[in-house]
């Protein structure tokens, strides 16, 4: 008789990730499966599902390697019950096993489904995080604002990362205003170390071509990462090439290059091909051995044990309700351009075009690009979350979800950020040069050809007033319009309207 079986989801492809830790090897059986459940609660890039099965099966393979007995679920098994928990059982009826090891799955709706399930399921928390969720609860406790700036300086002090003794490696915690040069006019890195597919990739595309080739996005060309070795690879790539420019250039975009000097690694943290203390602790070697400048190796590293635990512990603290928040009570249907529908708006059209070809678009991209415009266009923010979680290839709902409905949405009311991430098109002109290349004139604040984000930031400002005129950080803004002649504020609230309605129709 098995003893135990352990659950290894498609996420937790990392050798000593808890439930493996805490097996027996030769006594315990690994399950893992390819279930639709999993692959369609949303409409995910085919990408993203093929790039998880291809890393599942090759996790599978390498476990086996180790001396693990590892029964494997096919997605177009005949035996297939469709979900994670159909297989445990399945499993269990098979080997008698009556107990389950898992480790803590990263979504409340995985977590409940585990939880009333008919077998005996131990959930181990995941400790791949640098932070458990008892250290952030306890840092929570009694704060009224839940700002992520001191918790990770926490985080670095528990770490050791950046430290020189008791304080920070440079004598500043946050060398953020270094980081936000626009973008340059010649990049050196070539882009993310890419792979190409092997005999198993293959058959994995041709699998996820047949069964979701209608979700949006396109499977080929492939390119990702697929094995730990490969990540790694892949990481060292950035590492050697890309680091020591990405901090200056990390908020920046051009409308001809999809990376510039980003790492695109996030997949592979996210499902567990790396560990988030060894990508810091190789950012780190490269600012010790002189090869990368401090601002770019502590943004990055802000950026992984700040930014990612911080929202990992806001998702776990706040409960399985967040991703439905919506504070602001903002209703419009997400618009037909983001799934590639036409439109005028340069910066929106090459963000789309390069999430639906990549998978990938990096966080400026996506907060003050298609965030934003969602915010000051009242998009519902539960749809915008729901597909932020379908087309990006390192999308799972403990991260997206406060990215999205917290920090660029404001559905949550304040929780993450202080303020709404609101601009008009000059922001986006000083990052990038999107607006060079696009229909409307971003320098026009009225009129056929004035930029939709000029006119759709004031109408945003105007129609939230009674809950924002008194937030600090953005009476300038109200102080701004108010200026402003009243007729010049009604023709702006007008055109802002016709915006509106032309956005409805798919004609902005």
């Amino acid at each position: 008789m098995v003893s135990r079986l352990v659950l290894v989801l498609g996420d937790q492809l990392t050798p000593n990730v808890a439930a493996l830790k805490a097996a027996d090897k030769e006594k315990d059986t690994v399950v893992m499966a390819e279930v639709m459940a999993e692959a369609s609660y949303v409409r995910h890039h085919p990408k993203k599902i093929a790039y998880l099965f291809a890393a599942m099966r090759k996790f599978a393979h390498a476990l086996r390697e180790d001396g693990w007995n590892v029964l494997y679920t096919e997605l177009d098994d005949t035996k297939n019950t469709g979900s994670i928990v159909g297989e445990l059982i399945r499993r269990s009826d098979e080997l008698g096993a009556r107990e389950v090891l898992s480790t803590e799955p990263g979504e409340w709706r995985l977590i409940k489904a585990l939880q009333d399930a008919p077998l005996k399921i131990s959930l181990l928390e995941d400790d791949r995080f640098i932070a458990t969720h008892a250290e952030f609860e306890a840092w929570a406790e009694g704060r009224k604002q839940l700002r992520m700036e001191y918790f990770y300086r926490d985080m670095r002090r528990k770490t050791g990362l950046l430290m020189a003794g008791d304080k920070p490696a440079g004598d500043k915690w946050n060398f953020d205003h270094e980081n936000r040069k626009p973008a340059p006019e010649d990049v050196s890195f070539s882009g993310p170390l890419r792979f190409e597919p092997d005999a198993i990739t293959q058959e994995v595309l041709d699998l996820v071509e047949a069964r979701f080739g209608s979700n949006f996005g396109s499977v080929t060309p492939f390119w990702f990462a697929t094995t730990r070795e490969e990540a790694l690879q892949a990481l060292e790539h950035f590492i050697a090439q890309a680091l020591p420019k990405f901090g200056a250039y990390q908020d920046a975009m051009l409308n001809d290059n999809r990376f510039l000097y980003h790492a695109i690694i996030s997949p592979y943290l996210n499902a567990g091909l790396l560990t988030p203390l060894e990508i810091c602790q190789a950012a780190e070697k490269a600012y010790e051995n002189g090869d990368a400048p401090i601002n770019a190796v502590e943004g990055f590293i802000r950026q992984i044990i700040g930014w990612r635990e911080y929202v990992r512990g806001i998702y776990f603290l706040e409960g399985p309700d967040y991703p439905q928040r919506n504070t602001l009570n903002h209703k419009r249907k997400l618009p037909d351009l983001y799934w590639g529908g036409a439109t005028k708006m340069n910066c929106l059209a090459k963000s789309v075009e390069q999430t639906r070809e990549e998978a990938y678009a990096h966080h400026i991209q996506r907060l003050m690009v298609t965030g934003n415009f969602g915010l000051i266009a009242g998009v519902h923010p539960t749809e915008l979350h729901e597909w932020y979680l379908e087309v990006y290839a390192d999308a799972y709902e403990w991260v997206e979800a406060p990215n999205t409905v917290g920090m660029s949405q404001f559905a949550d009311g304040g929780i993450i950020a202080s303020k709404p991430y609101v601009s008009s098109g000059a922001y986006i002109n000083r990052m990038s040069d999107y607006c060079k290349h696009c229909h409307y004139k971003v320098a026009q604040k009225t009129g056929e050809k004035a930029c939709p984000f000029n006119l759709l930031y004031w109408h945003f400002l105007d129609r939230h007033r009674d809950r924002f005129e008194g937030n600090p950080r953005m009476g300038n803004m109200y102080r701004t319009w108010d200026r402003m002649d009243k007729d010049r504020r009604e023709t702006v609230l007008q055109e802002a309207e016709l915006a509106l309605e032309k956005l409805d129709k798919g004609d902005l």
